[in-house]
């Protein structure tokens, strides 16, 4: 199961970003996916997720400004981040908890993480 994360980058405050999430190996519209972000020294922490039924659920504190989107064709999960605040600064991971192609239980995988700078 590999998840291949691209999108991050340097944006200033008030820009946009959108954040794609690859996924191969397992069976993609069957799965939940969801992006994290963890800052050096904090705990990962969940910024959005979107069910394999598209149900979305997303933190506090992007609510209004990120959209969480998935294309089952594609067998990919993106993230798009408007009204972006520097505080918005961390590593980005998307994720899901999933039984590979193949496999019988369940097990957790992230994807490498790119790394999102709001800043001017």
């Amino acid at each position: 199961v590999q998840l291949q994360a691209s999108g991050g980058g340097l944006v200033e405050p008030g820009g946009s970003l959108r954040l794609s999430c690859v996924v191969s190996g397992i069976v993609f519209r069957n799965h939940d996916m969801a992006w994290y972000r963890q800052a050096p020294g904090k705990q990962r922490e969940l910024v959005a997720s979107l069910s394999s039924a598209g149900r979305p659920n997303l933190a506090d504190s992007v609510k209004g400004r990120f959209t969480i989107s998935r294309d089952n064709a594609k067998n990919t999960v993106y993230l798009q981040m408007n009204s972006l605040k520097p505080e918005d600064t961390d590593v980005y991971y998307c994720n899901t908890v999933a039984i590979p192609r193949g496999g019988y239980y369940r097990k957790t995988y992230w994807g490498q993480g790119t790394l999102v700078t709001v800043s001017s």
